[in-house]
This record gives C-alpha cells, structure tokens and sequence, in this order.
C-alpha cells in the first residue's frame, strides 16, 4: 500500500460544498432555448447525452429561472453548443434580466417554432419526454428530432466560475 498525502477535513454537504467542488469541474456550454408568448433561453453548463437510441439528452434546470414557466409547458426545446468565440452570448443568457433575444444575438425561429442561434458548434431541436423533479431544478429530458453539427470552431468551456477556452 502506497501512502496518501493528508487529506483536508471533510465538510457537511451544502450548497456551496457542492459549488465549490464543482467549480473545478470543467464542463461544456450549451444554451438552451424554447418557444412561448416569447422566445427564453438561458446558458447551461449541464447538458448531457443520455443515450444514443433513441438519441437522448438531459440538462437541469432551476424552477426559480425566469425561462422556467415556458419550458414547464414547452413540447420542444432548442440545445445550442457554443464555441470559444461566444463567450458574450453565454454571458447574455446568463445574466438575469438581459435582453437575451435582442439585437445582438443572432436567432431565427426554427423547426417546431423553436428559437435557434447562429454560429453555434452544433444545435438540436428536441421533444420534452419527461421533467423530473431534483431539488429546485427540474432534469429534463429530451429526444432529438432534428439539428446540425456542422459549425466551426473549439468548444467554450466553464471552469473556476469563468468561461474558458481549450489551451493547445
């Protein structure tokens, strides 16, 4: 048996044990977006593929989000991976009374009425099969029907409460 540096004191679980831990998680930026009386959207750092047949995917979602009311009730929703040139975009999303869908954000109403950004990685429209309960979020999960990988560019990243770039 090999030794093991010290380790620190473990701490309870909170919220910001949980923040903290995951703040040095790096993970990928999508912004999600739907159709209602108006478009919303807002940046996600919790998008994940959950299988491949049928092609499923999953993001978390706080019930206290002012796009919340709309995807409760939305039957498709839009899932927009970003590159490192959109960090601002995901700053917008982000940004709790932005105007997320103004002037400089390029959108257009895509299939299913959904909203769907320019200059994105890849996008997808997808159908809401279910919305489980977790907490103060909500999981949603969804099924492809239709998208486009087909952008240019390196993936934005969340790390240490930043967006980030890959380093080469």
């Amino acid at each position: 048996m090999t030794a093991s540096p010290e380790l620190d004191a473990p701490r309870q679980a909170s919220p910001e044990l949980l923040r903290s831990a995951f703040r040095r998680h790096a993970a990928g930026v999508a912004v999600i977006t739907a159709a209602g009386d108006r478009p919303v959207g807002f940046t996600a750092t919790s998008l994940n593929s959950v299988a491949a047949e049928p092609p499923l995917i999953s993001f978390g979602v706080g019930t206290s989000s002012s796009s919340w009311p709309v995807l409760a009730e939305a039957e498709h929703v839009g899932v927009h991976i970003l590159g490192e040139h959109q960090q601002e975009l995901a700053a917008t999303f982000a940004r709790s009374g932005a105007d997320r869908f103004g002037p400089s954000t390029y959108w257009s109403s895509g299939p299913e009425g959904v909203p769907v950004l320019g200059g994105v990685l890849a996008w997808l429209v997808c159908r809401v099969v279910a919305r489980v309960p977790a907490g103060d979020h909500r999981i949603v999960i969804a099924q492809a029907v239709t998208g486009d990988p087909a952008g240019v560019g390196r993936p934005l990243i969340y790390h240490q409460g930043r967006f980030n770039a890959l380093r080469d």
